[in-house]
């Protein structure tokens, strides 16, 4: 089958289960080499076994997202090894804690905002030289609805995704003049280990899997796409509009 990322170097954080696994095994029968980040060996391991069976190859890194130090590190080594990087999936995120505002505690908040907003900011921070580097730069955040349809104990997660946002927006912006392409991805609800954590009473037979929503995630890294500083929308099927400044 046609491998239209042949060669290509992609990073996938939260590589190691539910749309990271896929959008990674994806990636990878496209034909590009995967850098796999996630905090457990042995779920790398299953990836890397996935990653070759789908005719592709993995360079597996445990590495947890709170781990700034370790994410210019791992730069620096694909720099010194590939001198580019030509996707970058911003896919690892938790929930945190399920509660009204103010019963949230200070260490729960922290954490939700180290590994949803601030972690990916240093990774556009590390990896942005890489990416302008690749003949066609792709970076995908994966966000969700929850940024703009907030409901009550929700807060930490709906803020990071808010944030996550507008520092998609950002980026686009930024590299707008560059051939360069950002996005952010709405999965929506998905039949993952997560949604099932936070809807313990859904039928997962009714939602979409991983492999169905890394598909889409697959197109918006082809160098073929064009557009940047746009969110898709699995559930609507389509790229909505940002509203820009006037």
């Amino acid at each position: 089958m046609p491998q239209p990322l042949a060669g290509s170097i992609a990073l996938v954080t939260g590589a190691s289960r539910g749309i990271g696994h896929a959008t990674a095994v994806a990636l990878a029968r496209a034909g590009a080499h995967i850098v796999a980040v996630a905090r457990t060996v042995g779920a790398l391991e299953e990836l890397d076994d996935a990653a070759r069976a789908a005719g592709g190859s993995a360079t597996l890194v445990p590495l947890d997202m709170r781990d700034y130090p370790g994410i210019y590190r791992l730069a620096e080594a694909l720099n010194e090894r590939y001198q580019r990087l030509d996707v970058l999936i911003g896919n690892a995120a938790v929930v945190g804690p399920r509660s009204p505002l103010d019963h949230v505690e200070p260490q729960g908040w922290d954490e939700v905002m180290a590994v949803n907003v601030t972690a990916n900011w240093h990774l556009i921070r590390a990896m942005d030289p890489l990416l302008k580097r690749a003949k066609a730069g792709r970076a995908v955040l994966l966000t969700s609805g929850a940024a703009t349809h907030a409901r009550a104990y929700s807060g930490p997660y709906s803020v990071s995704k808010a944030a996550l946002n507008a520092m998609g927006r950002i980026y686009a912006a930024e590299t707008a003049t560059t051939p360069m392409r950002v996005n952010l991805f709405n999965p929506g609800p998905t039949r993952t280990r997560m949604r099932a954590a936070v809807m313990p009473g859904e039928d997962p037979m009714t939602l979409p899997t991983p492999d169905e929503v890394s598909e889409k995630i697959l197109d918006l890294c082809l160098p073929s796409f064009a557009e940047t500083g746009k969110l898709y929308d699995f559930r609507a099927g389509k790229l909505l509009e940002f509203l820009q400044p006037t």
